[in-house]
């Protein structure tokens, strides 16, 4: 709704606007509270006894924060950009998450016994436009994890 009262203002102003749409940012954390992707994250490493099923878009915080740069400085640059790296189900995540510290104690079952949530694909062709390469997920959920660390979130001892 927001956006939509910002698209519409813009069109009554002759202002041109572009919108940066990010799917769960993750990546190093700049503030020293938690956001919702690092929470969710976070919940998964300190012991969930379950993971969501759910599926969500995964973006890192540096793609989110060159795309506003690059939307900025392009003159091309116009509309809705997705910026979404790749969409997994939770299951994926922890996967991920357990190749990259095999030695965490990750949720093994899904939350509830219904079957997983399908997977979705976002276009990645606009953001691209705007020279975006998105950093692969797997590098996005380590530097959230050791953010966490730095940050205090998580001990290293129960990482390793």
């Amino acid at each position: 709704m927001a956006e939509d009262s910002a698209w519409k203002f813009s069109k009554e102003k002759g202002i041109d606007m572009v919108a940066i749409n990010p799917a769960m940012v993750i990546g190093p954390l700049l503030q020293p509270t938690l956001n919702t992707s690092a929470a969710a994250i976070l919940n998964l490493i300190k012991g969930a006894e379950t993971f969501p099923n759910a599926t969500f878009g995964w973006v890192n915080v540096k793609d989110v924060a060159t795309a506003h740069i690059q939307a900025f400085e392009i003159p091309s640059a116009s509309g809705r950009y997705c910026l979404v790296e790749r969409v997994v189900h939770y299951s994926e995540i922890v996967n991920i998450l357990h190749h990259l510290y095999p030695s965490l104690q990750l949720p093994q079952k899904c939350a509830g016994d219904k079957p997983y949530v399908p997977t979705y694909q976002v276009s990645k062709e606009k953001a691209k436009s705007l020279g975006i390469e998105f950093i692969p997920l797997d590098v996005s959920l380590k530097e959230t994890v050791e953010s966490l660390k730095e940050k205090g979130f998580v001990h290293l001892s129960s990482l390793y």
